[in-house]
Formats: C-alpha cells, structure tokens, sequence
C-alpha cells in the first residue's frame, strides 16, 4: 500500500512525545490537523495504533513504529540526494571548550545520506553574520538574545554543568557543591566576562566572583590554569570529556543545577532542504538520551528554556 509521509511523520511524532498536543507543537500544525492525520493512517492500515485517552502504544502501534522511522529516513535521505546534491549542509559550531561537535556528530551520524561541512565561527555574533550572509546553513552552540532578525533557533539540549578543581581547591573533597557553596571563589574561564553569556549570569544569579583573561588555547590549558592558581574554579559540561589530567576534580552543582543550553540556528528565508530532517534528528536523537529534561524546581537556566523562537 502507499502511505502517506505526513501522517507516518505525525504517527512517530506522536508515539515519541505520547501527546497529541507536543506533537502538533513540534510540528508546527494544530492539534486537530494531526488527530486527523493519525486516525487516516489508522483507518488505511486498518488497525488502531494508539489507545485513546490516556495516550499509549498499541500492540501494532509498537510493531509499526519502528518501520515507520526507517521510511521517514529514507524519504529523508532521497528528498536530500536530490535537493542537495554537490552543496553539502555547512554548520559552524562555536563554544568550543565546551565541546559542541560532540552534540552534533551522534545526530548527524544517525542521518544516512546528509552530507554535512563542519567550521568553527568564534561566537553567536560571528555565526548569526554568517549566516546572514549564506555563507554557512546552519550554526550549533548556546544561543542568547539579541538574535538578529531572519534567524530562526531551536533549543536541542540541555546539559548539567560540574565544577572543576584542582586537588588543591578546599571544595576538592566534596561529592557535590551548592551554587551558593562558590560564593567568594573565583570561578575562572580564558576568555573576558562580557562576552560569556552563562558565566556572567551564574556570576551574577548566586553571587559568584568571576575572573577571567588570556586566550582560550583548549581543555588542557585551561586545566593546568586550575592546577596552577589552586583558588580558581571552572563550571564545564557534566557530559564533556576530560583529558586525563592527574589532580582535577569534577564536582556536581546541584540546589539548583545549572544547564547549560544548545542549541541549532539557521536562516528563516529559503533554509537549506536538510535542516528539517536535521531538525527531527535531534528531536529523536534528543528523546532517547533526554536531552531536554528541566525541572524549575531542581534546575537553573538563565531565561526561557522554550524550545523555539
């Protein structure tokens, strides 16, 4: 039989979220237009696929589910060999001590058939002019306003922070550590406070002293700063892998943990044809592994944790 992509395409957006309203979110659609999608989907294959109410997978829901991702990706896959043939998807990353390329590459290599240019834009200012410019597609980091006008994000991941210290820091001993616990410590990053959107807003949100300069010359540098100045402290991604540095300790934040948030950004005008499957690709990817779990209660974020704009 033919199916329709676009209710296979609501059919596996509703199986992920569970709810018809996130759904229609993610989709960009109301939620009446995906009901109706789901229940024609339903009444060609001639079985019910969700149980109605309280929103779970039937049996055959479950067996279908699966299959039905394959053929996203593969019309994915085809729709992209024709439309992007010799332009490859550029994507500039930056917040490179952070280590944004180990986000993207899992999602990219879960896209058969994307062809994808990876560069390094110094920071949001310098991605967002070159994507003005069409020089680049797509740009990966933590996105803060202003945005400039013509430029479309969505958030993909939020991620835990630790604190760093060397043996010698008095908090070294510690299994985890309050935001309020860093007051009076100097939270240390290479590069000047201004241009440090998250470093300067936890500065400012618990009453942590910031201290910064030099040139930021990688994970590895930065550590033996820590090792040499013991008073000095770093927040760093709870995920990010450390060089094995003998003496450094990664000590979780928590009452509340700060998440730093990533997030994809691209031209609202004429986008690259990819960037919607790239799109889903971290929704799916971004389910499985929860990369998008926040709790008010349990998490801090410097402003709105919605997931577009």
């Amino acid at each position: 039989m033919d199916l329709d992509l676009g209710q296979v395409r609501a059919f596996v957006t509703v199986a992920g979220h569970l709810h018809f309203g996130r759904a229609a979110e993610e989709l960009s659609i109301s939620q009446q237009a995906v009901s109706k999608r789901v229940a024609r989907l339903e009444s060609a294959l001639g079985v019910l696929l969700f149980t109605r109410g309280n929103v779970e997978l039937t049996e055959a829901g479950r067996r279908f589910l699966e299959p039905a991702r394959e053929a996203l990706r593969a019309a994915e896959a085809a729709a992209g060999a024709v439309h992007a043939a010799g332009r490859p998807l550029r994507i500039d990353v930056w917040g490179h001590l952070y280590g944004p390329a180990r986000t993207v590459a899992p999602v990219i290599d879960e896209l058969p058939g994307l062809s994808v240019e990876l560069g390094m834009s110094r920071d949001l200012p310098a991605a967002a002019a070159s994507l003005l410019r069409g020089d680049i597609d797509a740009a990966f980091g933590r996105v803060h306003p202003p945005l400039p006008d013509g430029l479309a994000h969505r958030l993909v991941r939020l991620e835990p922070v630790d604190v760093l210290a060397g043996d010698g820091h008095p908090l070294a001993g510690a299994s985890s550590v309050r935001p309020s616990d860093l007051t009076g410590h100097d939270l240390w990053f290479p590069a000047a406070v201004d241009r440090l959107d998250f470093i300067r807003r936890f500065c400012d949100e618990f009453g942590v002293r910031a201290a910064s300069g030099g040139a930021n010359l990688g994970v590895e540098h930065l550590l033996a700063d820590l090792l040499a100045e013991p008073g000095r402290i770093t927040l760093f991604p709870a995920d990010a892998p450390l060089p094995g540095v003998p003496g450094i300790r990664a000590i979780p934040v928590v009452d509340p943990t700060p998440l730093y948030a990533w997030s994809l950004v691209w031209p609202r005008q004429s986008p690259h044809p990819m960037i919607p499957a790239l799109l889903r690709g971290f929704a799916e990817y971004g389910r499985r592994h929860r990369w998008l779990e926040y709790d008010p209660a349990r998490d801090w974020l410097p402003g709105d944790p919605a997931p577009t704009s």
